[in-house]
């Protein structure tokens, strides 16, 4: 029988030893693509075989908010901050869309949220959080801020 690390030989491919390992399915899970892969469990707890994203592709996102919401992004406007936030956003929740993704989506809008209400605060010189001077609807409606849905489209993009 041949091994994996053989049919990659024969392929004429290589292999990164570092980054290579056998995972049993279901005990284990592994990220791959931004994506961890290996066992949840549904509303009714049976368990299944899918995918969320990764723990550190949620902390990538995070990151770029937090980048994209820094005091060096003082000098521009509340609008262009907003048009640089949400390609970024939408692409991360339209990759992001296979399995239990709810609790990712939250998090990046909570964190998105607060982010950019203190960027707001900072860039008017102003002390606070800004959640009495900011609204959800001057974000959303005024301004134009992506939200991310409250959970994931009822159709599904993967192909078998």
């Amino acid at each position: 029988m041949a091994t994996f690390r053989d049919l990659m030989t024969r392929l004429g491919l290589t292999v990164n030893e570092r980054k290579t390992r056998l995972v049993q399915i279901p005990e284990e899970r592994f990220d791959f693509l931004g994506y961890t892969i290996g066992q949840f469990y549904g509303r009714q707890g049976k368990p299944y075989i899918g995918t969320q994203p990764s723990k550190k592709a949620v902390r990538r996102l995070l990151r770029r908010i937090h980048e994209e919401t820094s005091r060096q992004w003082n000098w521009q406007t509340a609008e262009k901050r907003v048009s640089e936030l949400n390609p970024i956003l939408r692409g991360w929740c339209q990759y992001f869309n296979q399995g239990p993704v709810k609790q990712a989506y939250e998090l990046a809008r909570r964190y998105t949220e607060r982010r950019f209400r203190r960027w707001m605060m900072r860039r008017s010189k102003r002390k606070g959080t800004g959640y009495k001077q900011y609204s959800d609807s001057y974000l959303y409606d005024t301004l134009g801020l992506f939200k991310p849905p409250d959970q994931r489209r009822a159709t599904l993009n993967a192909k078998a």
